[in-house]
């Protein structure tokens, strides 16, 4: 590649999923993000990481947009522009996944939600980007409905001239403390691939097989899941307890409270605070995640999935409260230097932390692409 590969990201949120393939030398050059908050937030973040901006700007407008005039000529002459500084141009995003998650709305495609997967495929075939990368939560590959939307999908960029591999990933492969399932959807389009690649890449099969999924996993698929790990415990506040052996200590939420120096961090005084109910944070045993709201975490265990959303309550290990944003950050593994303003609204927050990828699943798939594209172009 002559130049580093520069990314249009869409549905930013804050930056997650963007930063992982930054530090992985991609440039991101566009964002799109609809809601304010995130994007004031992926500003302010950025600034304090001493990061440049985006060379094109940001985008906050709904995507839907992006597919009429102006905007479809202002983005026609970005991707232009693009094309004479680097010889490959890469769309990311996860869009909105409410309507295909089990607890979510389940509308599927014709949700508000739903629909913006099909405007975000849409655009992607109208721009002809030289990759793609999609994101959603498993769901779509879950209920026959989904799963038959899913695959209207890929019929239309296969048409659109893509050839596609996919895979069900789970944060804990990437050194994340989470147990977190999304698909993630790759497409490479066929007009960049060397001549000579072609018809290698013809069979799909073959590159899904050759597609580097796994190299820059830390831990291979659902092998976090057969440790020994610690049940449920009494709480008590403010306890020690030794880490048991045998466990991955880096897939623990201690591991990245400690790593992440939480108690320290510029985020660590913003957490809800409940105005009754104290009792409640001081019964529940650490560990005890069975039930949909109110999951206490344990220290010496990984975490259920970061969706903060929908009256779902996280609570810490060994204190009598909410877990706070520095520490829902460090379960997202996100660098410690990653600040999020302090003016924000704590629902914009945590809605903003359960919506990204995991910074340390973002820079392995970013490495893998990297790899990819390198053995192709």
């Amino acid at each position: 590649m002559k130049n580093r590969a520069q990314i249009f990201s869409f549905f930013a949120g804050v930056g997650f999923l963007d930063l992982g393939f930054e530090d992985e030398n991609f440039e991101i050059v566009y964002v799109n993000e609809n809601h304010k908050p995130f994007i004031e937030a992926y500003k302010y973040s950025r600034e304090i990481l001493g990061y440049s901006p985006p060379q094109y700007g940001y985008g906050y407008y709904s995507i839907r947009k992006i597919l009429k005039e102006p905007i479809k000529t202002k983005i026609d002459n970005h991707i232009i522009n693009s094309r004479k500084e680097s010889n490959i141009v890469g769309f990311i995003g996860g869009p909105p996944c409410p309507d295909f998650s089990v607890g979510g709305k389940n509308k599927g495609k014709y949700g508000d939600n739903g629909i913006l997967s099909r405007t975000f495929i849409e655009v992607i075939i109208r721009f002809q980007p030289d990759f793609f990368l999609f994101e959603n939560v498993k769901g779509l590959l879950r209920t026959k409905k989904h799963r038959a939307f899913f695959d209207e999908l890929k019929t239309d960029l296969k048409g659109g001239g893509y050839i596609l591999t996919e895979k069900l990933i789970n944060a804990t492969e990437y050194e994340v403390p989470q147990d977190r399932d999304r698909i993630i959807l790759i497409g490479v389009n066929k007009n960049v691939i060397k001549r000579n690649k072609i018809d290698f890449f013809s069979d799909e099969m073959v590159f899904n097989g050759n597609f580097p999924w796994s190299q820059y996993a830390k831990y291979a698929e659902r092998e976090a899941f057969s440790f020994t790990w610690p049940k449920t415990i009494p709480f008590k506040e403010d306890s020690i307890i030794p880490r048991p052996k045998g466990i991955p200590v880096d897939l623990t939420v201690q591991y990245w409270f400690e790593k992440n120096d939480v108690n320290n961090h510029p985020n660590s005084f913003h957490h809800f605070k409940p105005r009754a109910g104290l009792k409640r944070f001081k019964t529940i045993d650490e560990g005890d995640d069975s039930k949909k709201s109110f999951k206490r975490l344990h220290r010496w265990r990984y975490s259920p999935t970061a969706s903060y959303g929908n009256n779902e309550v996280h609570i810490h290990p060994y204190k009598a409260r909410r877990i706070t944003v520095a520490e829902a950050l460090a379960i997202q593994s996100m660098p410690k230097s990653f600040i999020l303003p302090s003016d924000m609204s704590l629902t914009n927050m945590f809605k903003a932390i359960g919506n990204g990828v995991p910074y340390c699943a973002s820079k392995a798939l970013a490495k893998s692409l990297n790899k990819f594209l390198a053995e192709i172009l």
